[in-house]
C-alpha cells in the first residue's frame, strides 16, 4: 500500500475517485496526460494495494476507492499515538469517502463458512459491529433487526433480500440511532464472499443512498470490516474509538 501511495501519479487517481466514485477508465484517462495503458498499469498497482476495488456494470468497469487498507493502518500503529495523529487519520478517511454508492474490501484469513457464521451470527456480530447485535432467521425476505442493550436500543432493520450462504448476502437497511440517519430512508448492503486460497476476499457494497447522505450510515464501515479481520484472525476486539461504543 505504501509504494502504491508514494507515485504521484496513483495519489492523483485517487483524488480522482474522492472527486467523483465509481469511474470508468475511459473518465479517468480523459483527466491525464498519459496513454490508456499507462492509466491501467497505475491502477492495477492500486487494486493490488487494495486501495482501488473495481465492479462491472454491464459492459462498464467502474474503480471505486477502498478506504479499509487505511483504516487498519490506523488500528495498528496511529491510535497508540497522541490524539492529533488519530484526529488526522479520521479526517483522511472521510476524505476519501463519498455518497451514493460505497465499495469496501478486505482479506481474511478464514473459511466462507466460518465467515458467513460470523457475519450472521448475534453474539460474534457484537463483537465487531460496535457491540450492536443483529437476528433474525437468514431466509429470503425475511427481516432483522439491529439493537443493542438487551434490546432497548434500536439500531437499525431491514429485509434480507437474497441469502445465499456462504456466498452472498443483500440487505435493505434503515439505520435508528438517530432522527439525522432515520430521514435518510432506506439503502442497500451487499455482502459477497471469495475464497481465495486460505483466505476470503469480502466485498461489502452499500449503495441506493441519496447524493450527499449522512456519512453517519456509511462511514463505520472501514472500522466494522477491520474489527471482524480482527475477531476472525485471533479471537480479539479491537478498542478503536467508537468501536465498542454499544457493548
Amino acid at each position: 500500500m505504501f509504494r502504491a501511495l508514494a507515485d504521484p501519479t496513483r495519489r492523483s487517481l485517487l483524488d480522482e475517485l474522492f472527486r467523483e466514485d465509481g469511474q470508468t477508465l475511459s473518465a479517468l484517462e480523459e483527466r491525464f496526460s498519459m496513454t490508456r495503458f499507462g492509466v491501467m498499469k497505475h491502477l492495477k498497482q492500486l487494486e493490488e494495494a487494495g486501495l482501488v476495488v473495481t465492479k462491472r456494470r454491464g459492459r462498464e468497469k467502474l474503480h471505486f476507492l477502498n478506504p479499509v487498507p487505511i483504516r487498519l493502518v490506523h488500528d495498528r500503529w496511529v491510535s497508540k499515538y497522541a490524539e492529533p495523529w488519530a484526529a488526522s487519520l479520521s479526517a483522511l478517511k472521510h476524505r476519501l469517502e463519498s455518497p451514493m454508492e460505497k465499495v469496501f474490501e478486505i482479506y481474511i484469513r478464514t473459511t466462507p463458512e466460518r465467515l458467513w457464521e460470523a457475519i450472521t451470527d448475534p453474539e460474534q456480530r457484537s463483537k465487531y459491529n460496535f457491540g450492536a447485535r443483529i437476528t433474525s432467521d437468514w431466509t429470503p425476505g425475511s427481516r432483522y433487526e439491529m439493537s443493542a442493550m438487551d434490546g432497548a436500543v434500536a439500531l437499525g432493520e431491514g429485509e434480507n433480500l437474497e441469502v445465499d450462504p456462504p456466498r452472498r448476502l443483500v440487505q435493505s437497511a434503515v439505520f435508528l440511532w438517530s432522527d439525522d440517519v432515520k430521514s435518510e430512508g432506506t439503502s442497500r448492503i451487499t455482502w459477497e464472499i471469495e475464497p481465495i486460497g486460505d483466505s476470503c476476499r469480502l466485498t461489502v457494497t452499500h449503495d441506493q443512498m441519496r447524493d450527499g447522505a449522512n456519512d453517519e450510515i456509511y462511514g463505520g464501515w472501514p472500522m466494522i470490516l477491520s474489527g471482524l479481520k480482527t475477531w476472525i484472525e485471533t479471537g480479539e476486539v479491537l478498542t478503536t474509538p467508537g468501536s465498542l461504543m454499544y457493548s
